[in-house]
């Protein structure tokens, strides 16, 4: 079991995999938004981590689907990144994940359906933890190998978190440090040093459960999940969708310190790009270093909040019960320009 590579069976990887926003747009244009449902209160419509349906008693049902190609090459730990992701979405909401079914696309004439099966044992093992129902899912013969959730959860409407309720003066928080994505390029490129092997695939595994206790806040106005899109994707959608615009501090900026020396080694993913040229002038000019960071693509990625610098106090707290210390690394500003995110530092 050891000498298998599940990366090499597929063309991307992890959250990466994402279709740019710009394209995405341009797919979804032609469906439109939903209408005709009175008790669906969001959609597709305002890029939101979730759909959520009302139920007619104060709670909505939350509703999401994730699913992408081996991000590490242990296929229990494929199984187990990929659930904590798809579950992340709900957190984002402020919702609290029940049930999931499994989506399973696998290259039998490959990869044994033996190898399939420790996918599928990992995603159990996190749902088993997060209290989660696995019950089920679909399965089909792929070329490449694909494994993700369709996640449902509850959520009491009152503390529904969306990405368009940021307003200027809000504080940013985020609760995992940016750099997933240089680690796990450079691991594919041979570079990572043998101290590092493993640090990625653990901050991927560290679930966003702080959402449901985050969600208790009444000045977090919006939250989401910082995924495939880099930080600088994730920001500008809460942007646009709110009328304001961010100003960062790159110093105060949560990363992880080790991948900064892949980066300037050149171990900058193929979506890191993608995402710049997505964003346009949302994002103004910078250098090298900053564009790289805010648009590098996070797989299960943290918690972006922002939240009304009266319950900063209240946001920290809550942290730290569950072992972190967060700390703002920026603000919102009223909208000044057509960029959509501007960095300082």
């Amino acid at each position: 079991m050891s000498s298998i590579r599940l990366t090499q069976y597929s063309h991307g990887a992890g959250c990466g995999c994402k279709i740019a926003p710009d394209v995405l747009d341009s797919i979804l244009a032609k469906a439109g938004p939903v209408a005709g449902h009175k008790q669906l209160i969001v959609g597709n419509q305002g890029r939101e981590d979730a759909a959520v349906y009302d139920l007619g008693d104060g709670r909505g049902m939350i509703a999401t689907t994730d699913f992408f190609m081996p991000i590490v090459d242990d296929p229990f730990d494929f199984g187990r990144i990929a659930a904590t992701n798809a579950i992340s979405d709900i957190y984002a909401m402020g919702g609290t994940p029940v049930m999931a079914l499994s989506i399973l696309g696998w290259p039998l004439d490959k990869l044994s359906a033996e190898i399939a099966g420790d996918v599928i044992a990992g995603a159990q093992g996190v749902c088993r933890e997060l209290g989660v129902a696995l019950a089920g899912g679909h399965s089909i013969d792929a070329p490449e190998p694909i494994f993700g959730l369709a996640v449902n959860g509850l959520i009491d409407l009152d503390k529904l978190k969306l990405n368009s309720r940021a307003k200027p003066g809000d504080l940013l928080f985020l609760t995992k440090p940016l750099g997933v994505g240089l680690l796990t390029t450079a691991e594919k490129q041979g570079l990572l040093e043998a101290g590092h092997h493993g640090l990625a695939r653990e901050t991927m595994l560290k679930s966003n459960r702080i959402g449901v206790k985050l969600a208790d806040v009444k000045g977090l106005n919006a939250m989401t999940d910082v995924t495939g899109f880099g930080l600088a994707g994730h920001l500008s959608e809460i942007c646009s969708a709110s009328n304001v615009m961010a100003q960062i501090d790159f110093r105060r900026l949560p990363r992880l310190a080790q991948a900064e020396t892949y980066r300037r080694q050149g171990a900058v993913p193929g979506g890191t790009r993608r995402n710049r040229d997505a964003l346009g002038k949302s994002l103004p000019d910078m250098d090298e270093a900053h564009w790289q960071w805010l648009c590098d693509p996070q797989t299960s990625g943290g918690l972006l909040l922002s939240v009304d610098s009266a319950w900063q106090d209240d946001v920290e707290r809550v942290g730290r019960e569950f072992g972190l210390s967060l700390q703002p690394f920026g603000v919102m500003k009223a909208r000044e320009s057509e960029a959509l995110i501007e960095v300082v530092g």
